[in-house]
């Protein structure tokens, strides 16, 4: 630093050289480069529709998951598997902060962008239950306030490192427990909130274990899920299966996804996705085929490999694009990058909400954040513990105060606000957290440019 001006790197210096020269780009080049993030965005909404919600969906079947429960376990951890990469590569290749500036500084459009997304492109209203929210934004807040606790001193050792696996842990255990938690609350806390006892009311018109049904194919266990309504009105997980992907009825086989659509726009973008398609046919098992069904967790896997490839691929293109066009690194890194590197996050999350599976929405968006701070321990860990066991990991927490409130409140405003719209997800709480979110982004902005606040920045060599 100099005169008190921090230092950062540029972005770009995180990825390979582009394929046109700077002069090139400005003089027309930037339009392929705009092609290619728009070819992207197709290619993930193609596999978190066509691979990565249907295996999910079959997990949730065979483990006999709520949707919430799904959301913030599974879900999150296939969305966020981009998060995890940037958080690997930033500890063991760059040696940079990439990991931590990547992670908390989308944490806010993970938060807020997405459930603006979610509220303004779906046309469903969702009804949202209080359990999985309070539960996902509580863990949330801790491992949030362990990370930035962790970072105050620049230094990360490996007991630090730890605590944030012992954290996810303690986590995915209350999962695990996760209805009786719910019914324990619901019967301890009805009496002085509102939300509890509608819930209550809700699922004393239910019956309390659904159990053993047998209608429509093999077996499968179903759970009851008293805050979540996901088996509301009788639901089997077959019925489920078909509520999820649209199908009007149950078939024993899914149509071929080289069947071309009968709609004239979908058939356009039909034809210029067929390569991808094409490329995903021959790589990824489709579960939703009979032969496939059982093959589920190698299509979860390698769709959450596609997955991270293309967000790699798309933020790359975006912060070649974002360099071309002068846009400064701080204003690209809390705008273009945030959103580019929660794209999976961001489709995911709107294709549940468009069929009403609100809880499954909230808990993705939620629980990925939480995952995104084991992205930073597990690297983090297997660094300090096993690699350079003589010291700590040195990091910066240049804005560490400003990014501590920002998250806290992020987190607090979204809980209020889905409190005072009624609990559902709808163009009215969209609208909200749109709102939200374009003042916490300007705000961030302008403390990064050093308008507001003592933290001035240059692009290093600048």
């Amino acid at each position: 630093s100099e005169n008190g001006t921090r230092c950062v790197l540029p972005s770009s210096s995180e990825f390979p050289e582009g394929f046109f020269t700077p002069q090139e780009r400005k003089d027309g080049g930037i339009v392929i480069y705009f092609i290619i993030i728009l070819y992207m965005f197709l290619a993930v909404s193609i596999v978190c529709d066509d691979y990565f919600l249907p295996s999910l969906e079959i997990i949730s079947e065979c483990l006999g998951l709520s949707q919430d429960v799904a959301g913030a376990t599974f879900m999150a951890a296939g969305s966020s598997a981009p998060e995890l990469v940037t958080a690997f590569l930033g500890a063991f290749v760059t040696k940079g902060d990439i990991g931590v500036s990547t992670i908390l500084g989308s944490a806010i459009y993970n938060l807020l962008g997405i459930s603006a997304a979610c509220g303004l492109f779906s046309s469903v209203v969702s009804r949202l239950s209080c359990w999985p929210l309070f539960r996902d934004c509580l863990a949330y807040t801790i491992s949030a306030a362990a990370v930035l606790a962790m970072i105050a001193d620049n230094r990360i050792y490996w007991y630090e490192s730890a605590s944030l696996l012992l954290i996810y842990g303690c986590y995915i255990l209350v999962l695990c427990f996760d209805i009786k938690i719910n019914q324990y609350l619901m019967r301890k806390f009805s009496p002085c909130c509102t939300c509890f006892t509608k819930a209550m009311e809700e699922n004393a018109e239910q019956q309390p274990l659904v159990g053993w049904r047998d209608e429509s194919g093999p077996l499968i266990r179903q759970q009851s899920r008293t805050d979540s309504g996901i088996f509301q009105d009788e639901l089997d997980y077959s019925q489920l299966s078909t509520s999820l992907h649209g199908l009007d009825e149950i078939s024993e086989d899914h149509p071929n996804v080289f069947t071309m659509p009968e709609a004239d726009m979908k058939r356009i973008l039909w034809v210029l996705s067929l390569p991808i398609i094409t490329l995903l046919y021959l790589t990824i098992p489709d579960c939703r085929r009979q032969f496939w069904r059982n093959w589920f967790m190698v299509t979860f896997l390698i769709s959450a490999a596609w997955i991270s490839a293309i967000t790699y691929v798309l933020v790359w293109m975006v912060t070649i694009a974002g360099e071309t066009l002068g846009i400064p690194e701080s204003v690209m890194g809390l705008t273009l990058l945030a959103a580019g590197t929660s794209v999976p996050d961001t489709v995911a999350s709107v294709l549940v909400a468009r069929k009403g599976n609100g809880d499954m929405a909230m808990s993705n968006i939620v629980g990925s954040n939480v995952f995104d701070m084991l992205c930073l321990g597990i690297p983090w860990f297997i660094k300090t513990a096993f690699i350079t066991t003589s010291g700590p990991i040195e990091v910066s927490s240049s804005g560490l105060t400003y990014t501590a409130i920002s998250l806290i409140c992020s987190v607090g405003f979204i809980f209020l606000a889905v409190h005072l719209n009624g609990w559902k997800i709808d163009k009215k709480l969209g609208t909200i957290c749109l709102v939200l979110y374009l003042v916490f982004t300007v705000l961030s902005i302008l403390y990064e440019l050093g308008i507001i606040g003592n933290n001035p920045t240059r692009v290093c060599g600048n």
